[in-house]
């Protein structure tokens, strides 16, 4: 069995962020031909020990992945398609497995992977085989459901079953080619657009519920492979939704019945899926009555994992404000700042702007005066997550330290995993009163353990803990949250070609 591997992994913003080129997917991981055999961990590496195992003879393409942002430019995404395209010749494989997000964009708006299906689909022809793994973020569209012959989604989040996910994907093409199944592949969606924030899969929770709901599909006979998606809800498409994909042997009729049950009970559970917030003060407020520390604080309206620059500085002005005797830990991602940091070493006072210099739509700098403590090349290793073991950059960093408030300062915008980032500049959460975090899920284990308590922050920016207030282009109403009630709503079925 001769299987084509390949991965264009990237997750955008329509609202913010900084565009993606070539240079941000070297910074994290851009692997091309033999080089990516070596790749031991997360989807593509799920995928690789699969194949071995089944003797497949592996044609390696190319693996590029890199921390969220706003659209890919067109140049990246026309050198990557191609370099993938040129490596794939469609009379040397039996079938193709590619590791994908879903909700990428190619500047100005175009959808990155229903576009990179329907190219590949031409390259290959209508008869090899085509399987896809997926974020459960990701925005499904026609194009991605008409092209693939199986799309395969994570079922955790926060996210800790890449390796499993390219695994499944694996199994799923290599039964698809030796003939033991023909799949029938059905999503139905609802225009749910909600934030992050309460769409753990574990646990308590509406969407938790759901996933196990749409998992046990799983136990039917006939049924290969189901998907459960809450869509990247800062993506600015038409068609957006949130709901299941299920993948049958020759059997759409009960792919799309068990799709549509999880559609139309998703939106039965919309109200569970919005977040409450708070002012970063009241937050605070709240936080100085609660015993020791640390209290996260969650700016998740400027996620670098979703896609934004990471250069708000709500939080640390309220911090700041609130003129603490207790340290508190924040980070900025402002290359001016850093390289006057660099410039003036360790143990400088500066008085430096700090703040909304890559994206300055969502607000203006603040004028901080501090010491630099410490300097590095901001090098640094996941721990865990979909990119445990890689080594990533923040670029030139320093701790500055504006009294009682640390602030860890990066050239580039980093996702957030666990605390990675602050321990690699000798900074311990678990020491601090209160801790800045910028992801809306993953705290849950990063920080699991020490947390004494956590608050969803209400704060500008283009990843916000409820959509309500973005305004959308394409996505035409009516949605959910802004529409509450859609009277004759019917879930939106789309069917692969099978």
């Amino acid at each position: 069995m001769r299987l084509a591997v390949g991965s264009i992994f990237i997750e955008c913003n329509q609202f913010g962020g900084t565009p993606a080129d070539l240079v941000r997917f070297e910074q994290y991981e851009l692997l091309r031909g033999e080089a990516m055999l070596g790749v031991g961990e997360g989807v593509v590496g799920g995928m690789l020990e699969v194949l071995r195992a089944g003797a497949a003879e592996i044609h390696p393409l190319l693996v590029a992945s890199t921390c969220s942002s706003g659209p890919v430019t067109r140049a990246c995404y026309d050198r990557l398609t191609t370099e993938l395209f040129e490596a794939l010749a469609p009379e040397d494989v039996d079938g193709v497995l590619l590791a994908l997000h879903g909700s990428g964009v190619v500047a100005p708006a175009t959808d990155l992977e229903g576009d990179l299906l329907a190219a590949l689909r031409r390259h290959i022809g209508p008869e090899l085989p085509l399987v896809a793994t997926l974020d459960l973020h990701a925005h499904v569209s026609e194009a991605m459901v008409h092209n693939a012959d199986a799309l395969v989604a994570w079922e955790t989040y926060p996210h800790k079953d890449a390796f499993t996910t390219g695994q499944r994907g694996a199994r799923l093409l290599m039964g698809i080619v030796d003939g033991q199944w023909q799949p029938a592949m059905a999503m139905a969606k609802m225009p749910v657009l909600a934030g992050g924030c309460r769409g753990q899969t574990q646990g308590d929770g509406a969407f938790a519920d759901l996933m196990r709901r749409t998992k046990s599909f799983e136990q039917r006979a006939g049924v290969l492979s189901t998907s459960l998606f809450m869509v990247h809800a800062h993506l600015d498409f038409a068609g957006l939704g949130s709901g299941a994909l299920v993948i049958t042997d020759n059997d759409m009729d009960l792919a799309v019945e068990l799709a549509t049950d999880i559609a139309k009970r998703y939106w039965q559970s919309r109200e569970a899926l919005e977040q409450p917030v708070l002012s970063p003060a009241t937050a605070i407020c709240q936080g100085l009555e609660i015993d020791g520390g640390p209290v996260l604080l969650i700016e998740t309206a400027d996620c670098a994992g979703g896609g934004a620059a990471g250069d708000s500085v709500a939080s640390i002005r309220a911090l700041i404000d609130a003129d603490l005797d207790a340290t508190s830990l924040a980070m900025v991602v402002d290359p001016e700042a850093a390289a006057a940091c660099h410039s003036a070493d360790a143990g400088a006072q500066l008085r430096l702007s700090l703040g909304h210099k890559l994206d300055p739509q969502w607000g203006k700098p603040i004028e901080v005066t501090g010491i630099v403590q410490r300097i590095s090349n901001g090098n640094f290793r996941y721990d865990g997550g979909i990119w445990a073991g890689i080594e990533a950059t923040m670029g030139p960093a320093a701790v500055f330290a504006a009294g009682e408030v640390k602030i860890l300062i990066g050239t580039h915008a980093t996702y957030d995993w666990a605390d990675e980032q602050y321990r690699s500049m000798q900074l311990e959460p678990g020491g601090a009163k209160f801790v800045v975090v910028k992801n809306p899920m993953n705290y849950r284990f990063g920080y699991a353990g020490i947390t004494k308590a956590a608050f969803i922050l209400d704060t500008p920016g283009p990843t916000p803990a409820s959509v309500r207030h973005l305004q959308y282009k394409h996505m035409q109403r009516p949605y959910f949250p802004v529409d509450t009630e859609i009277p004759g709503l019917k879930p939106t079925v789309l069917r692969s070609r099978a």
